[in-house]
C-alpha cells in the first residue's frame, strides 16, 4: 500500500471491541518502528499519542546481535526514551531458559555478535573458542553479521557430537533498507541442518510466546490487553496467537499485502493453517494508533 491508503475501509463490531480492549502494544523493532537504521516518521508521534490516550508501550526483537543497553542507546538517538523495563530480547529469553532448562551448563559456544557474546558472559557463561579442544556445554546459535566461516564449521560440529542446542530465533532473513539479503538465525539453522542432520533442541523468541507472557505479568494484563504488533507473519502473528494476545501486522517490513491476504485466505480454508492469519492488517503503526483511537470513542 502505499500514501495513506487505508486497508481497513471497515470494522466489525467485533474488531472495533477488540481495539478498545487495547492497554498495550508490543512492538516488534526492525520493519516496525524503523528499518535497520531510518526511523519511520511516524514511530515518535504515535508512541507518545498512544501514551496520552492510556496506551503503553514494550518493544521486543528477535535480533540478538545488540545488547538492552545497545537497543536503549539506539532508540535514544532516535528520539524514544524507555528504559529497561520496556525492552525484551531474544538473548535475555535463551539466558532465561538455560539457567531453567540446563542448570549445570556453563560453557557455551556461541555464533553471535561481540556484543550478544558479551551478555551471556556478563550472565555467567564462559564463551568456548573455536576450538577442537575447547569443549563446550552447549551450542547457542543467532544471527550473527560478524559470522566467519570456520565457527560455522565448528557449530556444525558441536552439533553433531549431540550436546544441547539452542537457537535464539527462527527468522530466516533480517530486514533491509539495503540492496542485499541479511541471512538470519532460521537459515543457519537450515545450513547446520543439512550438514549434520540435527535441529535445534530449542528456539528461541518470536513465535515463542514467553516474552509476551513477561509483558503480561509485568504490567498486570490480560492477553486480550496486549496487541503483538509486527511486520512477520512466521513470528510477530505467530507470538500474538500463541499467547492469546490481538495480532496486528503492518506493511512497513517484510510482509506484503498479497502475502497477508493470501494466508488469510488459507486459514478460511484449513481450519489448521501453516501460518495463523493476524486479527488486523494495518498499513503502518501510525494506523494501527488512529484505529485504535477511533474505537475507543466508541
Amino acid at each position: 500500500m502505499s500514501g495513506k491508503e487505508n486497508y481497513n475501509k471497515t470494522l466489525t463490531i467485533e474488531q472495533r471491541a477488540k481495539l478498545r480492549r487495547i492497554r498495550h502494544r508490543a512492538l516488534d523493532m526492525d520493519g516496525t518502528i524503523y528499518m535497520e537504521n531510518n526511523i519511520f516518521p511516524f514511530t515518535v508521534s504515535t508512541l507518545d499519542s498512544m501514551k496520552e490516550n492510556g496506551v503503553g508501550y514494550s518493544f521486543l526483537t528477535n535480533n540478538p546481535t545488540k545488547s538492552i543497553d545497545d537497543y536503549l542507546a539506539k532508540l535514544a538517538k532516535m528520539g524514544i526514551n524507555c528504559d529497561r523495563e520496556n525492552m525484551y530480547t531474544t538473548p535475555v529469553a535463551t539466558i532465561d531458559y538455560i539457567r531453567k532448562a540446563y542448570p549445570q551448563v556453563r560453557r557455551l559456544f556461541i555464533l553471535g555478535t561481540p556484543s550478544m557474546v558479551q551478555q551471556f558472559e556478563e550472565a555467567g557463561f564462559s564463551a568456548c573458542s573455536d576450538d577442537p579442544d575447547d569443549v563446550p556445554d552447549m551450542l547457542v546459535v543467532a544471527f550473527d553479521p560478524t559470522l566467519v566461516y570456520s565457527r560455522l564449521c565448528r557449530a556444525a560440529w558441536w552439533a553433531k557430537q549431540g550436546i544441547p542446542y539452542v537457537a535464539t530465533n527462527p527468522d530466516w532473513v533480517c530486514p533491509t533498507d539495503a540492496r542485499t539479503i541479511l541471512v538470519d538465525c532460521g537459515s543457519l539453522q537450515k545450513c547446520i541442518e543439512a550438514a549434520t542432520g540435527r535441529k535445534a533442541d530449542k528456539v528461541m523468541g518470536k513465535p515463542d510466546p514467553t516474552m509476551l507472557d513477561g509483558i503480561r505479568d509485568r504490567n498486570g494484563l490480560q492477553p486480550e490487553e496486549i496487541a503483538m504488533v509486527g511486520d512477520r507473519i512466521y513470528t510477530d502473528i505467530a507470538m500474538g496467537h500463541n499467547a492469546g494476545a490481538v495480532s496486528v501486522l503492518v506493511l512497513s517490513g517484510e510482509t506484503t499485502l498479497e502475502t497477508a491476504l493470501k494466508v488469510a485466505e488459507d486459514a478460511r480454508t484449513n481450519p489448521q493453517p501453516e501460518h495463523w492469519p493476524a486479527d488486523f492488517i494495518v498499513r503502518d503503526l501510525e494506523e494501527l494508533g488512529e484505529l485504535i483511537l477511533e474505537a475507543k470513542k466508541d
